[in-house]
């Protein structure tokens, strides 16, 4: 059952709220648990979708990160929405690539285990592969399931997927200081942006970091979300992306990324 507010309620929403209630799934390269900038987080799902001959395996993730982006995006989220339940789906490797049968395992399992936001940071642009994104997209759309993804950090005008799908909450990222704030540009399908320049994130072995990165961007954007369906939790996806658009702050050059053209 759809619930209806008015993008004023929104914006109050996305602002008081903690994520209570909102399961956020990461699909990502793991997450170190242990890291102070997690705060004793506990994951609901830790799992690694690994392959096994022609066959692919789910295997526990032992809170571990291969790379350390997983543990800076679930720190950004636990941040943002400090009462959302994070999962770590590990995807990715030690060089964050992966194999899109992988990725779309790992969506699979985000959905059948019932996560409500699937945090993608990110993307594919192998043109054959676009039908075998779009089948696992649209199961998440008609389940009410969101999907948040980044874009291309050197060109973000170029197709990559999950983001390029319409469905999607596409983010880059923007020069701005702040959480909780996005952007709207419109006329394109990267339609958000939000912090993501010179951020300091957390990193492997209890590090921490400055980067930029729409993967730093994305998970701002997830976390308001999860803040919003904490306050609203009937909202679909294609309602959620018309309130964005209505209660983001207009583009302007100041914010503008080193990947936007």
């Amino acid at each position: 059952m759809n619930t209806w507010i008015t993008p004023e309620e929104a914006r109050l929403a996305i602002g008081r709220g903690r994520g209570k209630g909102v399961r956020i799934a990461l699909l990502d390269s793991g997450v170190e648990v242990g890291h102070p900038a997690l705060g004793g987080l506990e994951l609901s799902d830790d799992i690694v979708i690994v392959p096994d001959d022609a066959k692919l395996r789910v295997v526990p993730g032992e809170g571990r990160d291969l790379y350390g982006h997983g543990t800076a995006v679930a720190a950004i989220l636990h941040r943002v929405a400090p009462e959302a339940e994070i999962g770590s789906i590990r995807v990715l490797g030690e060089s964050l690539s992966a194999r899109t049968a992988i990725i779309l395992e790992g969506a699979r399992q985000a959905i059948e285990r019932g996560y409500h936001i699937l945090n993608c940071s990110l993307g594919c642009g192998i043109p054959e592969h676009v039908l075998k994104y779009k089948y696992w997209v649209d199961e998440a759309y008609t389940k009410g399931v969101h999907v948040v993804a980044a874009c291309n950090n050197h060109d973000s005008g170029r197709p990559e997927w999950p983001g390029f799908f319409s469905s999607v909450l596409t983010v880059n990222m923007a020069r701005v200081a702040a959480d909780r704030e996005v952007y709207y540009r419109p006329g394109s399908l990267v339609e958000f942006a939000a912090r993501g320049v010179d951020v300091e994130v957390a990193w492997r072995n209890g590090g921490m970091k400055t980067v930029s990165g729409s993967s730093f961007a994305a998970p701002q954007v997830a976390a308001m979300l999860a803040c919003l369906l904490g306050e609203a939790p009937g909202i679909s996806p294609v309602q959620a992306k018309a309130l964005f658009q209505r209660v983001a702050h207009g583009w302007t050059d100041s914010i503008m990324p080193p990947n936007q053209r």
